[in-house]
């Protein structure tokens, strides 16, 4: 196994730092959270060093008095990233009350149709997307309705925080969020980005919807996820975008799915976040970060 994979991405990681201590989506751009959050996730290792800790700096001082982070600098709206810091918190073992609030507003919040007033809608109008109401995810942005992604990555946070949280209410909100994901299965067997139907057709999955929904449903021993991880193995073997691929391999080496190697190579586009992505879904990397505590 060779190392160099791994090393030419870190270092491109640690040249496209900004002078604030972020990263932004492409080397020279303006720091944002996603690409900063999985950055300092692969970097992990070096938890300490001057780049992770100026990048931990930052992010820290982004979040808001109710709790949730906002996505940079710039703007001030609550942002669904709070899901990763909420999970480098937890791979940092730091569980202050900065944490705390993080876990707190994440609770309290959730996809807009979830909510009362849209189940009783539902009762007299149901929904043409087939959602059923009494499930509850996450949205992208508050009070809309929620979607596989940040519901995934809020899920992987909760289960890591439960731990440090106690409480039925946490426990309650993962099972209806993990009803959501099993809910909106495509008849594939994957997952779309949100639905898996749309005025009466059937959605096709896509790999890094299919990646992200399995990630979030690490640790649930209750639904037959079996056939969804072999349809993500056959979609890694497939695929052709390395994004993809990459959150295809994070989430199949959680489960323990054996995989290649990648073959060394410099990484593709001068993309931030894909770069931070492959090194965390690399065989021993920061992808047992995104794996609940507890599960083999």
């Amino acid at each position: 196994m060779s190392a160099n994979y791994v090393e030419t991405r870190l270092n491109f990681l640690k040249a496209s730092q900004n002078p604030d201590g972020g990263w932004g989506y492409f080397p020279g751009k303006r720091s944002w959270l996603e690409p900063t959050a999985y950055a300092l996730l692969a970097l992990h290792k070096e938890t300490g060093s001057a780049e992770v800790e100026r990048g931990w700096k930052l992010l820290r001082g982004w979040q808001r008095p109710d709790g949730a982070w906002r996505p940079s600098e710039q703007v001030e709206d609550a942002h669904w990233g709070t899901a990763l810091m909420v999970t480098l918190h937890c791979a940092r073992q730091v569980y202050d009350s900065a944490f705390r609030k993080g876990v707190d507003w994440m609770l309290e919040s959730g996809g807009a149709e979830g909510s009362m007033i849209m189940r009783i809608a539902n009762l007299f109008s149901p929904s043409p997307t087939g959602h059923n109401p009494k499930f509850r995810g996450w949205p992208w942005r508050p009070e809309t309705t929620s979607w596989i992604e940040p519901t995934a990555h809020s899920l992987v946070a909760l289960k890591q925080a439960v731990s440090q949280v106690p409480g039925a209410l946490i426990k309650r909100r993962v099972v209806l969020a993990e009803g959501m994901i099993l809910h909106r299965r495509c008849n594939d067997g994957g997952w779309n980005y949100g639905s898996r139907a749309a005025l009466g057709i059937d959605l096709p999955s896509y790999p890094e919807t299919t990646a992200l929904a399995l990630l979030g449903l690490q640790g649930n021993r209750a639904a037959d996820i079996e056939p969804a991880i072999a349809r993500a193995h056959a979609m890694y073997n497939e695929t052709k975008s390395p994004l993809a691929k990459a959150w295809l391999a994070i989430t199949l080496r959680n489960y323990g799915v054996a995989l290649p190697t990648p073959e060394d190579g410099a990484p593709t586009g001068r993309d931030i976040q894909l770069a931070a992505l492959e090194c965390i879904g690399y065989p021993g990397g920061a992808h047992s970060l995104l794996k609940p505590a507890g599960i083999a």
